[in-house]
């Protein structure tokens, strides 16, 4: 059994990171595996994550059930699910390393594109159906090996410039269902480990006050602010990925 009371208070802030992200700022959860592989493997510190994740989606679903984009959720729904299926069958000859590699340098060539290359009144760009399917099924095989499929869903996302509680709406719903999904492969490879509940209700509750408290900060901070943030946030994750490459 993995000893979660020895790192508690860890647990606990990786468990309230990932309930912001459901409440509305989706890169914040990324951080929640690296915490805990401090401490213990990470692919057995996404498992440990995955049901609070799923008690956090359930919250994060049901706030933000009026607020996303429908085409949006069609495209990608389906493409990350396929994903997951992706990432199972092709767990055993993944190099996680390389994949965050990969992932970093796309998150940090879209901010620079986004903040340097990109007009700055440009136009919003359509939900289209193709880059969708290509993203989406990128951001499921990511998600599968290391909970990090934020930045291939924001690649294709936020050049649409929806309305902030949309974005965050489409964030929240379509993560569900990517996680859902990741259920039954993770249980099929053995990821989990023996769970201690007492410990897991603990990071259940840290993890709903996150759901809450990202939902007000996602309401209340401008629109302007907020995307503002989520790029900067997924420049540092991107940074933490290459970094954690070579070091």
């Amino acid at each position: 059994m993995t000893d979660l009371w020895s790192i508690l208070p860890l647990a606990l802030l990786g468990a309230f990171l990932v309930g912001l992200a459901k409440g509305g700022l989706p890169v914040i959860g990324m951080l929640a595996v690296p915490l805990l592989a401090l401490y213990i493997e990470p692919m057995i510190a996404a498992a440990l994550l995955l049901p609070i994740y799923l008690i956090s989606d359930a919250f994060g679903v049901w706030i933000y059930r009026r607020e996303f984009s429908r085409r949006n959720l069609v495209i990608l729904i389906p493409s990350g699910v396929a994903g997951v299926g992706a990432g199972y069958l092709a767990a055993p000859y993944l190099s996680v390393t390389m994949l965050n590699l990969m992932i970093g340098l796309i998150g940090i060539g879209f901010v620079v594109y986004g903040w340097i290359l990109q007009p700055v009144q440009g136009q919003p760009r359509p939900a289209r159906l193709l880059p969708g399917l290509f993203w989406g099924a990128m951001t499921g095989i990511t998600s599968f090996v290391s909970h990090a499929g934020a930045p291939p869903f924001q690649v294709y996302a936020l050049p649409q410039r929806l309305p902030k509680m949309v974005f965050a709406g489409t964030s929240t719903i379509l993560f569900a269902a990517v996680n859902f999904a990741k259920l039954p492969p993770y249980l099929a490879l053995g990821y989990f480990p023996r769970l201690d509940w007492g410990a897991m209700s603990l990071m259940a509750v840290a993890a709903i006050c996150g759901v809450w408290v990202g939902k007000r900060l996602t309401h209340i901070l401008p629109e302007r602010v907020y995307y503002t943030t989520i790029r900067l946030a997924l420049l540092v994750i991107s940074l933490k990925l290459i970094t954690d490459t070579f070091w």
